[in-house]
């Protein structure tokens, strides 16, 4: 099937996700360490979800931004549950649908939550630099439309992305070199010319730029007001409230720059990264 110059991609049924290239002996290790983030994600998001709407109390716009948070963070599930499956057993096939599936919702996943995280940092902007106007300029409406428009650049971008994607040719082989279907491992085995596909993806991955900036703005401002402020106290609040936010934010972003900058000779390397990304940074939500 994958032999065949003029093979297309409606001939592949399934790929294989080579995942983690250790020693058989390990994958029963990564299978707990997998099992133990997993369901830390999964107990943790569902509960913090479970308490911001039933405490009245937590109806604010940063325990809205933080409740979606934890909804977009339960997306990982597209991710733990198959890398546990090929870590346990010595199949580690994915069915093409399976793989369409999967790249689209994390796709969904990763540009949302760059947009929720944005909307969150601009929140705390507020919270801390205009505190009296607060509650006037982070109306009901405008957190209902932040986190609509979050949801929407995520599933415009996936879409297209994975369109794009899943009409290239896969002709040299069905090995993914990743333990999840991912763009970069996916270019690695097609044999159709890249270079429109590469355009197009790194103008959708490029969407995610304004977030970053919004963020650095955002936090820049936060510290020049708390270090403005003469009471330890006062400082010690306004610091508690963004550092676990912002300790999320570097995680991620840091794990998905250095990923990028990790030279291709190095993919185990580039796994170790897309993991922080994928399974730590979710868990570190609640």
């Amino acid at each position: 099937m994958g032999d065949r110059g003029t093979s297309n991609h409606a001939e592949v049924t399934d790929f294989i996700l080579v995942g983690f290239q250790v020693h058989p002996e390990l994958h029963s290790l990564l299978f707990l360490l997998v099992l133990l983030i997993y369901a830390m994600v999964f107990l943790g998001n569902v509960r913090m979800m479970a308490i911001i709407m039933t405490d009245p109390q937590l109806n604010t716009p940063m325990y809205f931004f933080l409740g979606n948070l934890a909804f977009i963070d339960l997306f990982s599930s597209v991710i733990a549950p198959k890398a546990m499956i090929n870590f346990w057993s010595e199949s580690k096939s994915i069915s093409f649908a399976g793989c369409v599936t999967q790249f689209l919702l994390f796709a969904v996943f990763i540009v949302t939550k760059g947009f929720l995280m944005a909307a969150m940092a601009y929140d705390h902007f507020i919270a801390t630099c205009n505190p009296l106007l607060h509650s006037v300029q982070m109306s009901t409406h405008l957190c209902t439309q932040l986190v609509a428009g979050s949801y929407f650049c995520g599933c415009i971008s996936s879409v297209l992305l994975t369109s794009m994607t899943f009409t290239l040719s896969f002709c040299s082989s069905r090995a993914i070199d990743h333990f999840y279907c991912d763009d970069s491992p996916l270019q690695r085995i097609s044999c159709s010319d890249l270079h429109i596909h590469k355009i197009v993806s790194f103008f959708l991955c490029s969407i995610i730029i304004p977030t970053i900036t919004v963020i650095i703005v955002s936090y820049m401002y936060i510290l020049c007001s708390v270090l403005k402020i003469h009471s330890t106290e006062g400082c010690k609040k306004a610091f508690s409230t963004c550092s676990s936010l912002l300790g999320v934010m570097s995680v991620l972003y840091g794990a998905i720059i250095f990923m990028y900058f990790i030279p291709d000779r190095f993919p185990e390397l580039r796994k170790v990264a897309s993991l922080c990304y994928t399974l730590v940074t979710p868990m570190l939500n609640p």
